[in-house]
């Protein structure tokens, strides 16, 4: 089929490229002139594991090509995917202006007939927006389809490949047709591709992400009252996550989610309740403790070493928001770093793949390190921020050479509290004692 993708985003990138590496002809428009070229030569802009393989393969197999001219993307696809992004406007709502932009562009470029797919994540109601945007303009038929992406960073390119499921909204048995012949490939074993109404698709993909955002934030309250009262999180976890109708997954806490979806839904959808008359009472205490879990660590940082945390200097491991990702929106590593900056210490930091993103954004305001162990160098403590693999099992004797002391402050409870203090470490997590 022929498949046009508007935005090579985190979102649009991964859906053209796999959507190109089941022999469908993709095209993807962006309006960065600077990025097509990069990408036309191979540059893959983004970190997503195994990305790059099929990203290479299809571009060699003239399958999947990179354009900034609309007028282009449109002529080649039959269908066309809108992965644009949805910003988190003022006042927690998603801003929709990239989104309209180019369907009304489109409305005045279509010849013949269209299935426009709304890939973005976007409010209830969305879709009847597009529709109009487009028909306002449009001399031939077209239809608009919602179709929701649960991708997760670090796993997107199987997420894609291998769905557990495809939500598809739609009012039209054209294009629900067509969708389900695009999606065939990736469903050979039988999970479903799911057909709803526009409205309630668009409303799935926030009440998913909502729900494991709320499901996170429980588990961290549950972590700070084990706290209060001498019980171990990690064996609450286990206890909890044995039971099937809970399931063990998203009961890991921390401190706090970030990334690019999390955040930023549960405020659009708890945005969108409060503009239908609808108040989420429990979204609100979602984002509230959210917000405060990101600083989790820096009580027990300042319990440590006292409110002034002039002329220390802290390690610091892990800037992305999660592992296998260069993502650092809403991180919480970053409003850790700000509130040890306002307390007067120096950060060295290291992350595998996000400390280019944190260094255009911060500037010289910290310190990078090279290595993991680089970053310990005359560091009084060291702060764990992101779980990524390489963290779990440190050489802990080179660890106590570097540091000026044997203090860690784990903000995603990586060791066993009782084997790292036999290492001789001072060591402090979330909801254990």
């Amino acid at each position: 089929m022929n498949i046009t993708v508007v935005g090579t985003g985190y979102v649009g990138l991964v859906t053209g490229t796999c959507l190109a590496e089941t022999g469908n002809e993709v095209v993807c428009v962006d309006i960065d002139e600077n990025k097509v070229k990069r990408m036309q030569e191979g540059e893959v802009p983004i970190y997503e594991p195994h990305l790059d393989v099929l990203f290479e393969r299809n571009i060699k197999a003239g399958r999947l090509t990179f354009t900034t001219s609309l007028d282009e993307g449109l002529e080649h696809g039959d269908i066309i995917f809108l992965a644009l992004p949805t910003p988190e406007d003022e006042d927690g709502s998603a801003d929709l202006k990239y989104v309209l932009g180019v369907a009304d562009d489109i409305g005045k470029r279509i010849k013949d007939y269209k299935v426009i797919v709304d890939k973005s994540t976007v409010p209830v109601g969305t879709s009847d927006k597009v529709h109009a945007a487009i028909a306002k303009h449009a001399k031939c038929d077209f239809d608009v389809v919602s179709n929701p992406e649960f991708l997760r960073e670090g796993f997107a390119v199987d997420d894609f490949l291998k769905p557990e499921r495809i939500v598809v909204g739609s009012s039209s048995e054209r294009a629900t047709k067509m969708m389900e012949k695009l999606y065939k490939p990736f469903v050979r074993s039988g999970n479903p591709v799911i057909i709803m109404d526009e409205k309630s698709a668009e409303l799935t993909k926030y009440a998913a992400n909502a729900f494991l955002a709320t499901k996170i934030t429980f588990m961290n309250e549950i972590a700070n009252f084990c706290e209060r009262v001498g019980a171990d999180v990690d064996k609450v976890r286990i206890g909890m996550g044995t039971d099937s109708r809970i399931g063990k997954r998203f009961l890991f806490p921390g401190i706090g989610y970030g990334g690019s979806c999390f955040p930023k839904d549960v405020k659009a959808l708890h945005k969108s309740g409060k503009d239908s008359g609808y108040n989420f009472q429990i979204l609100d205490s979602v984002i509230q403790v959210n917000q405060k879990q990101k600083t989790a660590l820096i009580p027990k940082i300042k319990s440590h070493f006292g409110e002034d945390l002039s002329g220390k200097r802290f390690a610091l491991w892990g800037l992305a928001f999660k592992p296998e990702t260069d993502d650092i929106r809403e991180a919480p590593s970053l409003y850790i770093i700000d509130e040890l900056l306002a307390a007067g210490a120096q950060v060295t930091a290291f992350d595998p793949e996000a400390m280019d993103n944190v260094r255009r954004r911060l500037g010289d305001a910290i310190s990078f390190a090279p290595g993991m162990y680089g970053a310990l160098e005359d560091a009084d403590a060291l702060v764990i921020c992101t779980e990524w693999g390489v963290f779990r099992n440190p050489n802990f004797t080179l660890m106590k050479e570097l540091l000026k002391e044997p203090v860690i402050f784990d903000g995603r409870n990586l060791y066993d509290v009782g084997e790292i203090r036999k290492e001789g470490f001072d060591y402090t997590s979330i909801g254990r004692n």
